[in-house]
């Protein structure tokens, strides 16, 4: 199974980085879904993750990655200048997670909320899950 991106669907910054990763995906690696769809409810269920968490959450094989655990796998995962993403493992994972908390906590009033999830262009829509 393919690595699957769950991120926050009404979060401009987490749209921008959805396009950014299929931008640099080029082996079309990973598939991605809303937190806010009937899939993503159900894979949050399945991994035991709680409906308050807004990270992005990376679900490879039978595990699931939140906050900055997943987008250092994400960032790997696109290979090439994007896997020295890896070198932040050296901190710790808690100091990680709290900067990574703190961003997102302010994200809406950074860059912006939309009313809807985005909807993909064709070209990209089968790397999008129902």
């Amino acid at each position: 199974m393919q690595p699957i991106v769950l991120f926050d669907g009404v979060c401009n910054f987490c749209n921008g980085a959805v396009n950014f990763i299929i931008r640099y995906d080029k082996a079309a690696r990973f598939r991605f879904a809303p937190l806010q769809s009937e899939f993503g409810h159900k894979l949050r269920e399945q991994h035991a993750i709680s409906e308050d968490v807004e990270s992005i959450v990376l679900i490879e094989g039978d595990r699931a990655f939140l906050r900055s655990d997943a987008a250092i796998r994400i960032a790997s995962g696109l290979g090439g200048v994007f896997s020295l993403a890896r070198a932040f493992n050296i901190l710790p994972q808690a100091a990680r997670d709290w900067a990574y908390s703190r961003f997102a906590e302010y994200r809406y009033q950074l860059f912006g909320k939309k009313d809807v999830c985005m909807i993909p262009t064709q070209e990209v829509r089968e790397r999008f899950l129902p």
